[in-house]
C-alpha cells in the first residue's frame, strides 16, 4: 500500500513537470504566432490549453483522493497540498499563453506588435519560456539554489516589462491607441507568466525546507536549510 502511496506523489509531480512543460512550449509559440501574424500557429496554442486544464484536473483529483485514502500528515501532506498550489500556478500560465495567442489571432492578419517593438517582445517571450523551463528542472530536481535564483533571473522581465511602459510614454509613440493598448497587454501577460514560474519555484523551496523562500538567502543550501 505504501508503495502505491509514494507511486501516486510521485505521479503527481511527473504531471507538474508536464504542465510546466507544456505551458512554456506555449508561451513560445505563442510569441512566434504574436510577432509573425500566424493564425494556424495561434490556433494550436489555444487548442493546447485544454490539455493544461485536463492535466490540472486530473492532478487535482488524485491529490483529493489521496487527502482523503491516506490522510498524509507532516512531509506527505505537505507535498501534495503544494503540488495543488503550483498546479494552480502552472494553469494560469497556460492562461497566459492563451491570451498571447487569442491577441495574434484577433489582429490577424495584422501583428499586434509594432516592428520597433519586435525584438523587446520577442526577448520577453524567449525569457518567459527559460524560466518556466528552470521551473520544471527544479520540480524535477528540487534544488532549493536553483529555485531561489528564478526570483533573480525575473528582474530581467520586469525590466523589459518598464522598457515597453517607456515606448508608449514616449512623446514619438505613432502607432495609435489600440495599439498601445494591445502591448500594455501583452506585458502584462509576459510579466504575469513569469511572476507564476517564479511562484512555482518557491512552493518547491517551501517543499523541500518547509520555510518559505522569502525567509532564506540565495546561498542557503538544502543542507544548510
Amino acid at each position: 500500500m505504501r508503495d502505491a502511496y509514494h507511486e501516486e506523489l510521485d505521479s503527481i509531480g511527473d504531471s507538474l513537470v508536464e504542465m510546466a512543460r507544456l505551458v512554456g512550449s506555449a508561451i513560445g509559440r505563442a510569441t512566434t504566432a504574436i510577432l509573425d501574424a500566424d493564425l494556424k500557429l495561434a490556433e494550436s496554442v489555444i487548442a493546447s490549453d485544454e490539455k493544461v486544464d485536463e492535466l490540472q484536473h486530473e492532478l487535482e483529483a488524485r491529490a483529493i483522493a489521496l487527502l482523503a485514502r491516506q490522510q498524509p500528515v507532516a512531509t506527505d501532506l505537505r507535498i501534495v497540498v503544494t503540488s495543488l498550489r503550483m498546479s494552480a500556478d502552472l494553469e494560469r500560465s497556460g492562461d497566459l499563453a492563451q491570451h498571447v495567442a487569442k491577441l495574434a489571432r484577433l489582429r490577424f492578419p495584422e501583428t499586434a506588435v509594432p516592428r520597433d517593438l519586435h525584438s523587446t517582445i520577442l526577448e520577453m517571450g524567449q525569457l518567459a519560456q527559460r524560466l518556466m523551463a528552470k521551473a520544471a528542472e527544479v520540480i524535477i530536481t528540487k534544488d532549493v539554489d536553483l529555485a531561489l535564483q528564478l526570483e533573480q533571473d525575473d528582474d530581467a522581465m520586469d525590466l523589459y516589462h518598464r522598457s515597453l511602459f517607456q515606448h508608449l510614454m514616449d512623446d514619438r509613440w505613432k502607432h495609435g491607441i489600440e495599439t498601445a493598448v494591445d502591448v500594455t497587454l501583452l506585458g502584462r501577460y509576459y510579466e504575469r507568466f513569469a511572476d507564476h514560474a517564479v511562484s512555482v519555484a518557491k512552493r518547491v523551496v517551501y517543499l523541500v525546507t518547509g520555510e518559505h523562500a522569502d525567509e532564506i538567502g540565495p546561498e542557503t543550501s538544502v543542507e544548510g536549510a
